[in-house]
Parts: C-alpha cells; sequence; structure tokens
C-alpha cells in the first residue's frame, strides 16, 4: 500500500466514528494546550530577566573590592562565603593594593575595558519646591551616565557640573508625576556632615535635646538635566551628579557602617570600584588581570549558570504539571484505538484474508493515532496560544493600576511551536503501540467467524 492509501483510510475510519474522535482529539489538544502554556509561561519568565539585564548591560560590569581584613567574614564560619560580593565595606590591609585614584587611571588601560569609576554615595536632603524628601546621591561622571535609559531630558555633559540626574521615583516623592515638567528645573541638595566643632558640641549641650547629633547640613544648588526611568548599574543612588561637583561639597560619604573602621591611611581608597567592559566576553580576561594585582572581583555574568540551572529546574515543575494533562490524553488514544479494535474485527480479518500483511495493518491503526495527534498538537498550540495571551491581558491590565510597565509574561518561540507538535504526534503514535500490534496478531479465520 501506499501512503496516501494509509492516510486515506486512517482519515476515513476517524470520519466514520466522528464523536468518538472529536473527544478524544480534544482531549489532546487540552493536554498539549495546558503544557505548551506552561512551558510558555517559564520560556517569558526567561526572556523578560535576560532582557532586562541586557538592556541594562548589567553582565558588562565587574564589581572589584580591595583584599583585606573583613570584619564580617572574620565571624563567618562558611569558608567559601569569600566567592559572593561584600555587601558592605571591608577593613583595608595596609600591604594590599590600594582602590585609589591612581588605580583608577590604571585599570582603564586595561585590554578590554571600556570606564570605571568608583562607586561613591552619600545621603542628602533633596528639596524641590516646597517639597524635601531624603536620598541617596550617587557619583557618576558624564561618560558613564550617556548610556541611561532616561524619560525625559538628557545626561548631563562635562561643562556642566550643576548638572543633576534624578530617578522617576524620587521625582514622584517630591510630588512631580510628569518627568518633563521637571527638566531645566533648580533642586537643593543638603548634604549631611559630622560636625565634631567647639561650637556645635556647646550647642549640643546648652540645647536640652533639642539637636540630639553633632551633624551639620550644607546646601548645594543643581539643574535637573534628566529623570532616569530607572537606575543603571545596580545603582542604590535616587539622584547623580558629577565627580567634580561632589568634590567640592562637605558630606557624610559611607558605603556602609564598616568605613568607620578604616584606619586614616585608608581614606582616600574608595571602598570598591565597577568596571565596564565593552561585552561579556571581555568579563574574563579583565577579572583575571584584576585578580592578578591583588584584587577580589565579582561580576554579575558568573552568575548565568546559577539562573540557568534556576530557570531549567522551573521549567521541569512547569512540564511536570504538564504532563498530567499529556497523559491523561494519551489513555484516551489507547482506549480509542482499542474499542476500533474490536468494532472493526471482522474487517481486520477480510483485510488479511485478501493479502494485507502485519505491518499493513499496523501502520493503518498508527496513521490514524498520529492523525489524532497532529490534530491534538495544532489545536492545543492555538488553545495555548489563546489562553496565554489572555492572561496576559488580564494581568497587564491589573500590573497597570500599580503603574507598572506592561509586559509579555508568554513566549513562543518557533522551536516551542514545533515541538509542541512533533510531541502531540510522538505521544499519540507511542499510545497506539500496543493497540496497533494487537491488531496486527488477528487470526484472520477467526476474525471472519466472528459476528
Amino acid at each position: 500500500m501506499r501512503i496516501a492509501d494509509y492516510i486515506e483510510q486512517a482519515c476515513g475510519n476517524l470520519w466514520k466514528k466522528k464523536l468518538r474522535t472529536f473527544l478524544t482529539t480534544s482531549g489532546v489538544v487540552i493536554g498539549i494546550g495546558a503544557l505548551v502554556c506552561m512551558f510558555a509561561f517559564g520560556q517569558g519568565v526567561q526572556r523578560n530577566v535576560t532582557e532586562q539585564f541586557n538592556k541594562l548591560d548589567l553582565f558588562n560590569y565587574i564589581n572589584v573590592y580591595a583584599r583585606g581584613g573583613d570584619r564580617r567574614r572574620e565571624h563567618s564560619h562558611d569558608p567559601d562565603e569569600e566567592g559572593g560580593p561584600p555587601v558592605g565595606g571591608t577593613v583595608a590591609d595596609a600591604n594590599a593594593p590600594r582602590l585609589d585614584s591612581r588605580f583608577l587611571e590604571e585599570v582603564q588601560k586595561i585590554e578590554g575595558v571600556e570606564a570605571a569609576f568608583p562607586e561613591l554615595r552619600f545621603p542628602a536632603q533633596i528639596r524641590l519646591g516646597d517639597k524635601e524628601q531624603f536620598a541617596l546621591v550617587q557619583v557618576l561622571s558624564a561618560a558613564i551616565c550617556r548610556p541611561m535609559p532616561l524619560r525625559a531630558g538628557r545626561c548631563y555633559e562635562v561643562n556642566e557640573p550643576k548638572g543633576l540626574i534624578i530617578s522617576e521615583s524620587l521625582l514622584r516623592r517630591l510630588s512631580v508625576n510628569e518627568p518633563s515638567e521637571a527638566i531645566g528645573r533648580p533642586i537643593e541638595t543638603a548634604t549631611l556632615t559630622l560636625d565634631f566643632s567647639l561650637a556645635t558640641l556647646w550647642r549640643m549641650v546648652t540645647s536640652r535635646g533639642d539637636q540630639a547629633l553633632p551633624i551639620a547640613r550644607e546646601s548645594h544648588r543643581f539643574v535637573i538635566t534628566g529623570v532616569a526611568e530607572r537606575m543603571p548599574f545596580g545603582g542604590m543612588g535616587d539622584a547623580y551628579i558629577q565627580p567634580e561637583a561632589a568634590a567640592g561639597m562637605r558630606k557624610l560619604s559611607l558605603t556602609s557602617i564598616w568605613d568607620f573602621f578604616q584606619p586614616a591611611s585608608a581614606t582616600t581608597n574608595y571602598p570598591s570600584i565597577t568596571v565596564k567592559v565593552r561585552s561579556p566576553k571581555d568579563v574574563a580576561p579583565v577579572k583575571k588581570e584584576l585578580e592578578s594585582r591583588g584584587f577580589r572581583t565579582w561580576a554579575l555574568v558568573e552568575q548565568l549558570d546559577e539562573m540557568r540551572i534556576g530557570f531549567l529546574i522551573m521549567d521541569m515543575v512547569l512540564i511536570a504539571v504538564g504532563m498530567i494533562g499529556v497523559t491523561v490524553a494519551s489513555l484516551g488514544i489507547v482506549n480509542t484505538m482499542v474499542m476500533s479494535i474490536l468494532e472493526r474485527y471482522r474487517e481486520i480479518g477480510i483485510m488479511k484474508a485478501v493479502g494485507a500483511t502485519d505491518g499493513d495493518v499496523q501502520r493503518i491503526f498508527l496513521f490514524e493515532s498520529g492523525a489524532i495527534g497532529l490534530l491534538g498538537g495544532v489545536f492545543g498550540l492555538v488553545l495555548g496560544w489563546a489562553v496565554s495571551a489572555i492572561i496576559n491581558e488580564v494581568v497587564n491590565a491589573l500590573m497597570s493600576r500599580q503603574a507598572a510597565p506592561r509586559m509579555e509574561y508568554f513566549s513562543f518561540p518557533w522551536w516551542l511551536c514545533l515541538g509542541a507538535i512533533a510531541f502531540s504526534i510522538l505521544v499519540s503514535l507511542a499510545a497506539g503501540i500496543f493497540p496497533t500490534r494487537r491488531a496486527a496478531r488477528v487470526d484472520p479465520v477467526v476474525a471472519l467467524r466472528h459476528d
């Protein structure tokens, strides 16, 4: 028999039992639809996370720390903890290489390094109009800030020492909801400093508790040049200013409480330096060079393997849940094929009596189960896409009330679409193996006598 004959015979047999075929195929559609929907959600999560990291160039950055005695790690019982990024400052080792201005100039000469900037933040009171908010100001040069995603305005230039970039979240806290309205407006930054002068201490003694701490304020005026959509580089700041402006400000520049314990010789050292490389493939050689100079490094790109393992575990859990529906659908195929054999027992005997081989009988029934799998895979893919689209719209409608940006929570790459149809056909063929072998073993003499 030709392949066309097998297809014609299989489709004709399925068409004779329309209701049974419809119900069996519906089970496959639901099972494949659930599996596709869950797998697409896992792929959507991976895509969104990776795109956000790539958009912020987070894979192109290396954090550099001086090797020294870390107070927190001295009391740690985990010997492997040093591999992670420090969560605060370290107590500098007098013999360790320093993260100072000289090193900042040298590191930018390393092959593959695009830029480097120190991790400098300080607390300040930000006043815009009659509103005032506490914030963290981060120091970044104009060259580093150029790739920053902005909602309005522009990055400050080198010749704009009084330019300031403010985050959209801080702007909202200052009661400005439209980013474009803030561009060009003057903003006041009041820095906090520790003042142990005799005049301050005398005021503390004589103020009867009105001044509990020796803290002084110093005001500086800036002009908003841009509103940042999000803080890049993994930064924790609410606003950005240039190093030239920060150099002339008296400020309480503390990365963590451990900076209080730095010796006097370390006061000119930076707590850490962030190095930007041209591409993720430059991370490994630059890290090797920095570590050979006696520094500790950490890069997010090194955590990709762990992230992939986490995504793989999530995919396996989602697939395991979706396979429940596919298993139920495969049992439905087995039941349909067995019932078809029992109903066509005499027909099978006639086919064998006129010369059909066991292989011909098997192929006819395999084509039938394969046709059910093909229909179930195609319509299951359509069902999974439709359900995902509805869920995506509902979630985005709910998240829009929280001013969250629109996101696509499901992803349907081409290999998932083709793989879903192929998997459905394979499952259906596997479910039809037992019934087809049973049909091939039918004795034509007994079948012809069957009533």
